[in-house]
């Protein structure tokens, strides 16, 4: 599972001129399914992100949660965090998950992250969606836990 997390001041996902997903300070996080994952992967995404201090303390350090500001989080699924581009020109998508599975593992994790009191928002799973964001810093993180 990989993900690519920007701390934002706020950030929109719209599907065919529509707003499906909105917040306001806190993360926008892409997420990939990779081949093989499955719950030993949702669970360590879902408690890294969640715990992650990214967020500046009175003191201007990130030592904040996105939970400790009441922050919100922004999940779009995107599935050419996958590609591998090692090879050629065009991206090889073969590590991407099947859609079915990787949007039931997209909803397993979305579920999880809400558990633990966090508000998120969500894209819309296989849809061409316009992304607007305040990327907030600019802070941007790589998030990986391959398949074991």
């Amino acid at each position: 599972m990989r993900a690519l997390i920007q701390r934002v001041s706020q950030a929109c996902v719209t599907v065919d001129g529509v707003d499906v997903g909105k917040i306001k300070v806190g993360m926008l996080l892409f997420l990939a399914v990779v081949v093989g994952d499955g719950d030993q992967q949702c669970s360590k995404m879902v408690n890294k992100v969640a715990g992650l201090r990214i967020f500046p303390d009175s003191q201007g350090r990130m030592n904040l949660s996105v939970g400790d500001i009441d922050g919100e989080i922004l999940v779009v699924s995107q599935f050419t965090l996958a590609a591998d581009l090692k090879k050629g020109y065009r991206p090889s998508f073969g590590n991407a998950e099947e859609p079915k599975l990787a949007q039931a593992m997209c909803d397993k994790f979305c579920k999880q992250l809400r558990a633990t009191g966090i508000k998120v928002e969500e894209g819309k799973f296989g849809a061409d969606m316009q992304v607007s964001l305040n990327n907030d810093g600019p802070v941007t993180f790589w998030l990986d836990f391959p398949p074991t």
